[in-house]
């Protein structure tokens, strides 16, 4: 059996994306509710794609942005990924650029002959000589990539309120105003307001490419959830500063007529926000709000009388990374405090991150450099990319003996330095 792992090349993209269950028709997500989600039903079973929609396929895979490797065995493509060319933003708001894992597979025949790990290796050595210094991917399946070095580092809840509940705990007066807008106005407007959050917001993703052109033109989703509806709020000045994107399904169970589900929201003023969330949640002829993609931090039940009204009833890792340069990624943030540590970091697959690293942080930045002395902590690169973007405490790794102390206030002084303002959230995925 010959193995050789390279990039795709334009002739062979049509073969590759062959590979992939969403082209040929096998699951590509495991059955486990997903917070992603704000419906209640399956999410409908995959089918393969028509010649019509491979060509479609065929021609967004040829792009600068996307970069397609595969395991050929004897010549024929057994499995594939790719990375896809984003930014995300970090503590202290610098925006750098983060190698996007997607589009992951291996033919069933062909499991279990370490074809995925040459795939990754091979991505990862790409990303690295191209000057991206993290990796980062949605896992479909909780067990696969911790092997390869990512971990979880960004997280997502799904809530609910029933309408009956949700009471704010002091009135307000919104000095903007609220529209309800079509599908060509909202295509405008999100771009727009995604590029101000994500300058603002740790661990946000920039946008692929025609991310929001399918709101322009509408459409029904595969589940059956109905139309998309479209909320903006405008600040004094007549500028955009939150919107909404809202569905309220049909449904031939009792239970779930007149549910409300937010697929999308942002604001970047708090009385955008409360002004927002103020009509989502008394909508006409609705029982129940549901919203999926939610910051774990969410402050929406602090504002309600009945803080128990906001149910959370699914959390889900969204946003793995993967640390390709310890040096770089360390100094590439600020931190919350000042100190001086020395982390020993082991690394099985990305040998020159192996080793101990002296990291001298303060809020203004850090400097990373080779260590002699003592470790003062232990970890992995799993731990340290779940860290990164403080979504992680070290004190939670510690008592699950993932992190190791070797000088006594290590890990306390490393949860000071890596204290995020707010929880680590992309709402944009890739």
């Amino acid at each position: 059996m010959a193995i050789e792992i390279r990039p795709v090349t334009p002739a062979e993209t049509r073969e590759y994306l062959r590979v992939l269950p969403y082209v040929n028709g096998l699951p590509q997500e495991e059955p486990e509710p997903s917070a992603w989600y704000a419906g209640h039903a399956a999410w409908p079973p995959q089918v393969p794609a028509t010649e019509e929609m491979l060509d479609q396929y065929v021609e967004e895979a040829q792009s600068d942005w996307f970069r397609p490797q595969a395991a050929f065995v004897d010549g024929k493509i057994a499995g594939g990924s790719a990375i896809v060319s984003v930014q995300v933003t970090l503590p202290g708001g610098r925006q750098v650029p983060l190698g996007g894992v997607t589009s992951t597979a291996v033919l069933p025949t062909y499991r279990r002959r370490g074809l995925l790990r040459k795939i990754m290796t091979a991505m990862l050595d790409d990303c690295r000589q191209r000057g991206e210094f993290l990796a980062g991917l949605s896992a479909s399946e909780g067990t696969i990539y911790g092997r390869y070095g990512f971990a979880p580092a960004t997280f997502q809840h799904r809530w609910e309120v029933r309408r009956t509940d949700a009471d704010f705990r002091a009135a307000f007066a919104d000095p903007g105003s609220l529209e309800l807008v079509d599908g060509s106005v909202a295509a405008g407007v999100w771009p727009v307001l995604h590029e101000q959050v994500r300058a603002v917001r740790v661990g946000e993703i920039s946008p692929l490419p025609g991310k929001w052109d399918g709101l322009a033109t509408g459409g029904l989703p595969p589940d059956g959830s109905g139309p998309a509806h479209h909320l903006v709020h405008r600040d004094p000045s007549g500028d955009v500063d939150g919107a909404a994107l809202f569905r309220l399904p049909w449904s031939p169970d009792p239970e779930q007529v007149g549910v409300l589900q937010v697929e999308a929201f942002e604001a970047l003023t708090l009385d955008a926000y409360r002004a927002l969330w103020g009509l989502l949640l008394d909508f006409d002829l609705t029982k129940r709000v549901v919203a999926a993609r939610r910051p774990v931090d969410e402050p929406l039940r602090w504002m309600l009388t009945n803080p128990r009204a906001l149910k959370l009833t699914r959390t889900r890792d969204n946003l793995w990374l993967r640390i390709l340069d310890v040096r770089e990624a360390l100094e590439a943030r600020t931190y919350a405090a000042s100190g001086s540590l020395i982390l020993d970091v082991s690394d099985d697959l990305c040998g020159w991150n192996a080793g101990r690293w002296r990291l001298d942080a303060s809020p203004e930045g850090a400097t990373c450099s080779p260590a002699e002395e003592s470790a003062d902590i232990s970890l992995s690169v799993n731990e340290l990319g779940s860290l990164y973007l403080g979504g992680v405490r070290a004190s939670e790794l510690a008592h699950a003996g993932r992190i190791g102390e070797h000088r006594t206030g290590g890990v306390a002084l490393l949860d000071a330095l890596l204290r995020p303002d707010r929880a680590p959230h992309n709402a944009v995925g890739f």
